[in-house]
């Protein structure tokens, strides 16, 4: 009898242990919201006012360390070239692999250019968005010169439909990043050698704030695990994951049979 309560003893510490092991990544990623999960799926565009700063998370809730105007902007001299080339970074890594369902990561921003128009002797570059997962180009996407830098603001809309190459962005190496490029001509015009007319030209992004639903990317995150590992609860279609895909069930599941067992010996050497 006294072997059975040692058993049991033993066993029921071990579960106690365990229980507090598995899963542990799901409870940091319940502990931190501006990590990705099903119903956290916006990641919102924050930053510096003069773009040398422009950082991500999903956490629409908290918009700290983003400029007070909500936007950024780099101002140029007039007659200056109106160039930039900057990109926005995920503010912390993953702290697990983000799995995607069928759908679209769509990204959604307003810009405000104001420069002059293209011709055959202009040095330009379009209005150029390059969505990547770490190193691997997702998509890029150009707007024309002439559609974004009337002095007003633009909004735009990218969307990547979810396939093989996107449906798993690996934590530390396959972060999302989003880089910005443009150049056009400054103003130069016959208006601007007037004395006392400034024509300065300007590049200007604006970054999400609580209540504003411009420069966020949605993503169509899975409750699931790997998609691509067959029988691994769910799939890409995101439906619902049996217990096969719940971090430690299996184990969990062990320890309680090892626990009942250990019940029915010490039982039966009572008897």
């Amino acid at each position: 009898m006294e072997a059975g309560r040692v058993a049991l003893s033993i066993v029921l510490a071990t579960l106690l242990a365990l229980s507090t092991l598995v899963a542990p990544s799901t409870a940091q990623i319940a502990e931190d919201p501006k990590q990705p999960s099903e119903t956290n799926n916006t990641m919102v565009i924050l930053g510096s006012q003069d773009l040398a700063n422009c950082f991500m998370h999903f956490d629409a809730n908290d918009t700290s360390g983003s400029a007070d105007e909500g936007y950024g902007q780099k101002d140029f001299s007039e007659g200056s070239q109106v160039n930039v080339m900057f990109n926005c970074q995920l503010e912390k890594s993953f702290i697990e692999n983000l799995y995607l369902k069928n759908g679209s990561i769509i990204f959604d921003f307003t810009v405000n250019i104001d420069s002059m128009d293209c011709d055959d002797n202009s040095d330009c570059t379009n209005l150029t968005v390059t969505i990547s997962k770490g190193q691997q180009i997702v998509k890029t996407q150009e707007w024309p010169v002439e559609q974004v830098n009337s002095g007003n603001n633009v909004n735009l809309e990218m969307e990547i439909t979810v396939d093989e190459m996107t449906n798993t962005w690996n934590k530390s190496s396959q972060e999302p990043l989003i880089e910005f490029e443009y150049s056009a001509p400054g103003w130069s015009t016959i208006g601007c050698a007037i004395p006392g007319i400034d024509c300065p030209g300007y590049f200007r992004l604006y970054y999400y704030t609580v209540g504003n639903n411009t420069g966020t990317m949605e993503f169509p995150i899975a409750n699931t695990t790997d998609p691509n590992n067959p029988g691994n609860g769910g799939g890409m279609n995101g439906g619902a994951t049996d217990s096969s895909g719940l971090p430690g069930f299996g184990l969990m599941a062990g320890v309680s049979a090892l626990a009942m067992a250990a019940v029915a010996v010490s039982r039966k050497t009572e008897e």
